[in-house]
């Protein structure tokens, strides 16, 4: 299968300053990539440019065919309707039949265990069922490739599993995953392969195991043992 992600010498400056890369990675079908680093790494923004937010200042981002992709922020802030509203919002910018949305709406809905709060108003449920509406909405696209940034940082132990869960069935239905977290239990539960971000540096790919056993950088050694990167 080709490689649904490939950054090929990618970087980003602003204002005369670099802020990431460049950056050369190649990610293979249905691997689950955990981005790791500092605050100020350059994890978000990795992110961004690869989902296409952001167009990189330096090279090139290159993915498989005309693959769908989707995003999950840190904050999911959802519209200001109801929670299968929100769904059928996205489906329609897809460009889904109307007479199609409603169906695949539920249907993202019960696979994310929020049936029950479909007719709600989607801004006033709790932190943890927000994150799974986003990626209910996410599911509902059938994405090749999702991009999560630091799903969890704000939940609870409780909806931190609920959302890791989530994130589990989008990987047994074949779907690439590349996340960011500042949680290393999160990353080893998760993880099949760990990009290791300095100061938007790239210092390690290497598969979870070897990273958290055997780090080939400084930075990521020092990192896993709590100490402070500048």
């Amino acid at each position: 299968m080709s490689a649904p992600l490939l950054l090929d010498g990618v970087g980003f400056a602003a204002e005369g300053q670099r802020l990431l890369g460049p950056l050369d990675l190649k990610m293979e079908a249905g691997t689950r990539l955990v981005v790791l680093g500092p605050n100020g790494a350059g994890k978000s923004l990795m992110l961004r440019i690869a989902h296409g937010l952001l167009r990189p200042t330096q090279g090139q981002v290159r993915s498989a065919g005309q693959q769908r992709q989707a995003m999950v922020f840190q904050n999911a802030m959802p519209m200001r309707r109801q929670a299968v509203a929100d769904i059928e919002f996205a489906l329609a910018c897809r460009g889904v039949p109307r007479t199609h949305r409603r169906g695949l709406a539920m249907a993202a809905l019960a696979t994310f265990g929020l049936t029950d709060l479909a007719a709600r108003p989607a801004r006033v449920l709790s932190g943890g069922e927000r994150q799974r509406l986003a990626l209910a909405r996410a599911w509902a696209l059938e994405p090749a490739l999702v991009f999560l940034d630091e799903p969890t940082a704000a939940l609870d132990p409780r909806a931190t599993r609920e959302v890791e869960d989530a994130i589990e069935r989008f990987h047994a239905a074949g779907t690439a995953i590349v996340m960011s977290t500042h949680d290393l239990g999160q990353a080893r539960r998760l993880a099949d392969e760990v990009v290791f971000l300095h100061r938007g540096r790239l210092c390690e790919h290497t598969p979870a195991s070897t990273f958290f056993d055997t780090p080939r950088s400084v930075e990521a050694g020092a990192f896993l043992k709590g100490e402070l990167l500048w």
